[in-house]
């Protein structure tokens, strides 16, 4: 068992061993003065004594209680999905994780699919921009600064913040915290004893919590006044190549494969696998967010020699489609399966959704964000605040209603 694996047990399922006793009472200080912090910085914010920035659009923060995976970016795109359904222009705002850029925050998909690879912008908003080429994803460590590209640059209408429930720079209108329902605090401890980034506590600011990887015998998780509803994960009846190709899961029964993935919660992965009428001949945990290097793809070749492809996960597939296997390689989609009806789900979001459909009204807040959808310049309002004039493009936006319409084709030249 690796030094990783054996901390992931200790902070889900707690000590086993007296040097795990030692261990904790070693480490509970630490987790002790790291949720103090925590509270307080929670509290400076509810207080005001720390500020937050808004946006001119709703905001939904998507975030975990724990640190590692609890299914955050399945439920990203499924929120994603809802909205462009709806016709509403959707932004995810991620801090990019694992991406190294020299432009911060950078536009990674303006609603024409990715723009930049994973190297630059991380694992999730690559895998985001390619699943939906239509939404918007910008990665960036200011989320307020992410937020505004967004919105002035591209046009969004409601922004997820992802991995959004600690930072709270931001003001949201709605929060949702995902919990993994087979450990949902591990061993009751904050960090560095336990995975908690909070205290349990912290849940009282959600709007919704998500026991996510639920079954159905999963029991509910009661909540004062905060509603909690179960949602699992099932795999979506087909392989994809990396090539494009579409399997069906059918079509691998009795295969040697080797599975491999570098996320947060690899058991989840390989738990999945059992379901599937293949041999596992060797199954390698990389490490969150591994990067792939050649002795990377020559281990795994070397493993797969003797098999006869390679299984892995989506988020694992965006970093290596010019990878070189030996072998033909596939991820695994997966669907949502919410076990108390997405309808529930739906009521609760979508008053939320309908405020996209009240466009903002003139206004000096507007038009600090407001920029010219064609040279991305700054406007300004003319004298009768009837067109909104790019002195740039020489282009003269109207105004109805008191509404302005940045829509090149009803823009006139001047």
């Amino acid at each position: 068992m690796s030094l990783e694996e054996r901390f992931r047990s200790f902070a889900t399922v707690g000590p086993g061993t007296w040097r795990g006793q030692l261990l904790l009472a070693a480490l509970l200080p630490f987790s002790w003065c790291y949720a103090a912090l925590g509270h307080l910085r929670r509290l400076a914010y509810n207080r005001g004594w720390l500020t937050s920035r808004s946006l001119p659009v709703p905001v939904i923060a998507v975030g975990n209680l724990a640190a590692g995976g609890t299914g955050k970016t399945p439920v990203t795109e499924w929120l994603v999905s809802r909205c462009l359904q709806q016709g509403i222009r959707v932004a995810v705002v991620s801090r990019g994780y694992g991406g190294r850029r020299e432009e911060d925050p950078l536009v990674v998909c303006a609603g024409q699919g990715p723009l930049v690879p994973p190297e630059q912008a991380g694992d999730e908003p690559c895998l985001l921009a390619r699943r939906h080429p239509e939404a918007i994803v910008v990665v960036g460590a200011d989320r307020y600064r992410a937020g505004m590209m967004a919105v002035r640059d591209c046009g969004a209408e409601l922004v997820i913040l992802d991995d959004g429930f600690q930072h709270r720079k931001l003001r949201r209108d709605f929060e949702l915290v995902l919990l993994d329902a087979r450990r949902p605090f591990g061993n009751g401890h904050t960090l560095p004893a336990g995975y908690l980034r909070e205290t349990p506590k912290a849940l009282n600011q959600a709007d919704l919590v998500l026991l996510t990887r639920a079954v159905p015998a999963t029991p509910h998780l009661y909540l004062e006044d905060v509603p909690c509803l179960r949602v699992g994960f099932r795999l979506a009846g087909h392989l994809v190549g990396l090539d494009g190709t579409i399997l069906p899961l059918r079509q691998i029964a009795g295969r040697r494969v080797v599975a491999f993935c570098g996320i947060a919660n690899p058991e989840s992965f390989f738990d999945g696998l059992k379901a599937l009428d293949v041999e596992v001949v060797a199954a390698r945990s990389l490490g969150d967010h591994h990067a792939y290097p050649d002795s990377s793809v020559q281990e795994l070749n070397r493993l797969v020699a003797g098999a006869d492809l390679l299984l892995t996960t989506e988020k694992d597939a965006v970093k290596l489609f010019d990878a070189g296997f030996d072998r033909p390689c596939y991820y695994l989609p997966l669907e949502l399966d919410f076990m108390d009806g997405v309808e529930q789900l739906e009521h609760i979001l979508d008053p939320l959704l309908s405020k996209t459909r009240n466009p903002m009204k003139l206004s000096e807040d507007l038009l600090d964000i407001l920029a010219c959808p064609q040279c991305k310049q700054s406007v300004r309002v003319d004298e009768d605040k009837e067109e909104i004039v790019c002195d740039a493009c020489r282009l003269a936006y109207p105004v109805r209603d008191d509404i302005p319409v940045m829509l090149v084709d009803e823009a006139r030249n001047f």
